[in-house]
């Protein structure tokens, strides 16, 4: 019960991550307001939690949205704990394909929408005298291949963000962490590809199974794996933690595949043969 009597705020708390995150911080002991578009998941979730969370519509490209919802669960008694994660694939042309529209709409959902969460939530969290605030980012950050141009340059600028605010915010005791995701079994993929409704079960399995055979850790990730490091960097275990990332991946990012697979040539074992 690390997070008893804390009230903590999670955008695209409806379905996936952000789902699986608020039942993670409920459990610990919060009380979590959620914001999605999707209000019949929200409301839904809302129901069965024992008046643990409350949902609330919210379109994080909306500046007004955002603020009303950080202000909701700051009504409540206090805000203490924001978890910026609502987001989607976003435009997936190349950078000499993409128009100027789909570019804008990827950056406000992907990285201005954290912006105007920590921008709305740090005066509430000032008022308490701190609180922690948690970014989602992705693997996709961090290098080419993993996810499409305009979405790897938002969740990029979502890291640096992180870093920014952690340093201004530090002086209001307002700690600011990021998580990177690697593949994670939800929806995101599945709904980024348009795969229709009842093919996505299938889509899912076969996106499991590739991303098992992608990393050093044999399986998939799930929303719970992101939850338990959300709620970690949330907690006051990680009192002395600001300012960077932990990557929850299974090893995606460690190396070239011949780094943890034996069956793969490498420049050491070619080099091997000579001697």
């Amino acid at each position: 019960m690390r997070l008893q009597g804390k009230r903590a705020v999670v955008t695209g708390g409806a379905s996936g991550i952000g789902r699986a995150t608020a039942l993670r911080l409920v459990e610990e002991g919060a009380e979590v307001w959620i914001g999605d578009i999707d209000s019949d998941a929200g409301e839904e979730l809302a129901a069965t939690s024992n008046g643990r969370i409350r949902f609330q519509h919210t379109d994080v490209t909306d500046d007004a949205a955002i603020a009303a919802l950080m202000q909701a669960a700051d009504l409540a008694g206090g805000l203490d704990i924001v978890f910026n994660n609502a987001g989607a694939g976003g435009a997936r042309e190349r950078i000499d394909e993409i128009s100027a529209a789909d570019w804008d709409r990827t950056q406000a959902l992907l990285l201005r929408s954290v912006a105007l969460g920590i921008r709305h939530a740090a005066p509430l969290m000032t008022a308490r005298g701190g609180g922690a605030i948690v970014n989602t980012s992705s693997v996709s950050a961090l290098g080419s291949g993993y996810a499409p141009l305009a979405y790897s340059t938002a969740k990029a600028g979502v890291l640096h963000l992180t870093k920014m605010a952690a340093a201004e915010l530090s002086r209001h005791n307002i700690r600011v962490n990021a998580v990177v995701p690697g593949f994670i079994t939800t929806n995101i993929f599945t709904r980024h590809l348009d795969v229709p409704e009842e093919k996505r079960q299938d889509a899912n399995q076969a996106i499991a199974q590739a991303a098992a055979a992608a990393q050093p850790v044999k399986r998939a990730g799930r929303p719970e794996d992101i939850a338990a490091a959300v709620a970690y960097l949330a907690s006051d275990d990680a009192a002395f933690v600001t300012g960077t990332h932990i990557l929850v991946d299974g090893g995606l990012t460690i190396g070239t595949r011949a780094s943890w697979d034996e069956t793969q040539p490498s420049l050491f074992s070619a080099l091997e043969a000579f001697q």
